[in-house]
């Protein structure tokens, strides 16, 4: 099923300007609905060419420290799967071209129902879905469905995919390949673009489906090291790290906190040129 979403009008325009891209996370609602809002309409400007947005889960077992407790941050200020696309419908209002992509795990969309979820993610504006504890044997809960609805469905490949494991992984993957950079949960260790470049190549060998490297991923050296053999780099646990420190101990927003994280996203843009 091939499905065109902003995903593929956005690399288009990276391979244009002869350019990577970078993809910034961050989880919704974090530190709270205003300010999570805020700070995802700043981030295009701040020269995000796409947005991972995470959806909070109590149980985030890919995920490091850092976005666990984002998570928590969110769902302790009632954060949840309706308020999540509320948010990007709100964000779709001033913005109709940069790709959201929904980022998580199964639990909460299976909660909130497959097909009402998919109906909903499409009407608020979603582009594609990054299921990180659904693998292609399970491609039938929701990677197929999605498709059908016109959402791009992204696998992840990482070191330990071998040349058997590939194909399966590839035969619906669709929007980008995201290719995991080390081997492990997010934030805790990095890597080089000269140490993946050997399992990048073998990727780029079996798909033309454009291909971004996320994790260990920190500042605009490290985006524009990446983006020498990807079509973008993504950026996560380094601008949580950054919303954590410009919070009181109440786990509320310090004034500031908004136009720092943009700074540094304004930063890591670098990276890019």
């Amino acid at each position: 099923m091939s499905v065109e979403t902003r995903i593929k009008k956005m690399f288009d325009t990276l391979k244009a300007e002869s350019r990577g891209g970078l993809g910034v996370f961050i989880t919704a609602g974090d530190p709270d609905y205003d300010t999570s809002l805020e700070i995802m309409k700043g981030l295009p400007g701040a020269g995000a060419d796409m947005i991972e947005f995470g959806m909070p889960f109590s149980d985030p077992m890919a995920d490091g420290p850092a976005i666990q407790v984002a998570s928590q941050r969110s769902l302790a200020n009632g954060q949840n799967m309706k308020k999540t696309l509320a948010m990007v419908t709100d964000f779709r209002s001033g913005n109709d071209v940069t790709p959201i992509i929904l980022m998580g795990y199964y639990n909460p969309i299976y909660s909130y129902g497959v097909d009402a979820f998919l109906k909903d993610a499409k009407a608020a504006g979603i582009d594609g879905l990054i299921i990180v504890d659904l693998p292609p044997e399970e491609e039938n809960e929701l990677c197929l469905p999605a498709l059908k609805a016109g959402i791009n469905f992204i696998y992840l490949t990482a070191p330990t995919t071998s040349d058997e494991r590939l194909p399966r992984v590839l035969e619906h993957a669709s929007g980008f390949i995201y290719y995991v950079s080390i081997t492990g949960i997010t934030g805790t260790a990095s890597t080089t673009a000269a140490d993946i470049k050997p399992n990048i190549d073998r990727i780029r060998a079996s798909t033309d489906i454009p291909l971004a490297v996320g994790f260990g991923i920190k500042t605009a050296e490290n985006v524009a090291d990446f983006n020498t053999i990807a079509d973008a780099a993504i950026v996560g646990t380094a601008v949580v790290n950054v919303i954590a420190e410009n919070l009181d101990e109440n786990n509320a927003a310090k004034s500031g906190l908004i136009d720092k994280v943009l700074g540094f996203v304004r930063d890591l843009s670098e990276g890019t040129k």
